[in-house]
C-alpha cells in the first residue's frame, strides 16, 4: 500500500511537472469582458475577437513559439465582478488582459493588474484611466476629451444650438463624457440649459425627459451606454420633445436601433469611423475573416478597438523580442512609427493613451444604416 501510494505520488508530481512546461510554453491571453448582462453583444464580440487572433497567430506559429491559450472572465458590466475576474485571471497566469468593454469595469481592475505586471488595454474612454500612472495599461480607443471636443464644436459652431441638454447615467464613463462635453460647450460659446442624470436600467425615463422638456431645448445630447440610449430617444419622441439626439459613442450599437425602434431614424450618434467605413486593408481582411468565422460582422467598433490593443501588445513582444512585461510596454509608449491597425495608426502616448482621433457623426436612416454628415 506504501509502495502504491508512493507511486501515485510521482505519478502525480510528474503529470504537474509536464502541465508546468506546457504552460511554459503557451502565452496566456485574458479576457475580461461582459459576456453575460446588459453589455452581453459587446462583450462576446470582444470574446470572438481575441478567439479570432489567437487562431490566426496559432496557426502561423504563435507569438515567438509560444502558442496563445485564450482565458476569458466575465466581469457582468459591474466593478464587483470585474475586481474578481482581476484576481482570477492573475492567478491563471495570464500575460495581458484584453477588456474590459466599460470605464468603470476597465478601472475596478487597473491596479490588481499593475500590482501583477500584466498588461490591460481596454476601450474604456474615462479619462481616469490613464491619469493613475499604471505602466500596465494602454487605451486602444480615444478619451473623452477627445471626443468632447468634437462634440462640443459639432453643436456649437456646425449645428448652431442655441439651447442643449445634457444627460447620462452614474457610471465612470458616462459621468465623465458628460462633464467634458459641458465643459467643452461653455468654452465654445454655448449653453447647457440643464444636466440631468438617469439611473442605468431603469427603463422608464419619463420623469426626467419631462423636466427637459420645459427647458425647450434643441438638442438632447446623450452621454451613457446604447441599453439606455435607445429607450430614450424612444420616450423622447413618445413625449413629442421635437428636439435633436445625438448619442455618445457608447451608443454606436445595433441594439440602440432595436430599443429606439422607428425614433432611431433621425438621431446622430459621435463616434469614430464605423467597421464599414474603415479604409484600411488590415481592416477589410479581419471583418472578412470575423464574418466567416461567426456568420456576422463584429457588434461594433469596439470590437476592433479591441483587437487592436492585443495585436499592438503582440506586436511589442515580437519587436522587443521578449515577453517582459515592462519592456514592451516602454516600446509601446515610446513608438517613432505607429503600427497600420484594424482601426486606423496605433501608436501610444507615455501614460498609455492612444495618440490621433478622427471623429464623425452619424445620423441613422430609415434602413438603420449610417450616413455620414459631419467628419473631422
Amino acid at each position: 500500500m506504501k509502495r502504491t501510494f508512493r507511486n501515485i505520488l510521482l505519478t502525480l508530481s510528474a503529470i504537474t511537472l509536464m502541465a508546468g512546461l506546457s504552460w511554459a510554453d503557451t502565452l496566456k491571453v485574458g479576457v475580461q469582458a461582459p459576456i453575460t448582462g446588459s453589455y452581453a453583444n459587446e462583450g462576446q464580440g470582444i470574446e470572438d475577437s481575441v478567439r479570432l487572433l489567437a487562431a490566426q497567430i496559432n496557426a502561423s506559429g504563435g507569438v515567438m513559439g509560444k502558442q496563445i491559450e485564450v482565458i476569458p472572465c466575465d466581469d457582468q458590466g459591474t466593478a464587483m465582478a470585474a475586481a474578481i475576474c482581476a484576481k482570477d485571471l492573475v492567478n491563471k497566469g495570464v500575460a495581458m488582459v484584453i477588456g474590459s468593454y466599460t470605464s468603470t469595469c476597465a478601472e475596478a481592475a487597473q491596479k490588481t493588474y499593475f500590482n501583477a505586471g500584466v498588461l490591460q488595454t481596454s476601450d474604456g474612454t474615462a479619462d481616469s484611466l490613464t491619469e493613475h500612472g499604471y505602466w500596465t495599461f494602454l487605451r486602444n480607443s480615444f478619451p473623452n476629451s477627445a471626443e468632447a471636443v468634437f462634440a462640443a464644436n459639432y453643436m456649437v459652431n456646425v449645428k448652431a444650438y442655441k439651447n442643449i441638454a445634457v444627460v447620462s447615467d452614474f457610471s465612470s464613463y458616462a459621468t465623465g463624457l458628460a462633464d467634458a462635453v459641458i465643459a467643452e460647450v461653455k468654452k465654445a460659446g454655448g449653453n447647457v440649459v440643464t444636466y440631468a442624470k438617469i439611473k442605468a436600467d431603469s427603463q422608464n425615463f419619463t420623469p426626467v425627459l419631462t423636466n427637459i422638456k420645459s427647458k425647450k431645448p434643441d438638442v438632447i445630447f446623450y452621454a451613457g451606454y446604447y441599453t439606455d440610449g435607445g429607450q430614450l430617444r424612444a420616450q423622447q419622441v413618445a413625449l413629442g420633445i421635437k428636439a435633436d439626439f445625438i448619442g455618445g459613442d457608447a451608443n454606436d450599437n445595433p441594439d440602440f436601433m432595436k430599443l429606439a425602434g422607428s425614433a432611431a431614424t433621425g438621431a446622430f450618434i459621435i463616434n469614430v469611423p464605423s467597421p464599414e467605413l474603415l479604409p484600411y486593408d488590415v481592416a477589410k481582411d479581419f471583418l472578412k475573416n470575423y464574418q466567416a468565422t461567426y456568420g456576422k460582422l463584429p457588434p461594433s467598433i469596439w470590437t476592433l478597438m479591441n483587437a487592436d490593443g492585443m495585436r499592438a501588445i503582440i506586436y511589442g513582444m515580437e519587436q522587443t523580442k521578449s515577453f517582459d512585461n515592462k519592456k514592451v510596454a516602454d516600446f509601446l509608449m515610446s513608438m517613432d512609427k505607429p503600427l497600420p491597425g484594424i482601426t486606423g495608426p496605433l501608436q501610444f502616448a507615455k501614460d498609455g493613451n492612444r495618440i490621433g482621433s478622427s471623429y464623425m457623426t452619424f445620423e441613422i436612416q430609415a434602413d438603420n444604416s449610417y450616413k455620414v454628415v459631419h467628419a473631422q
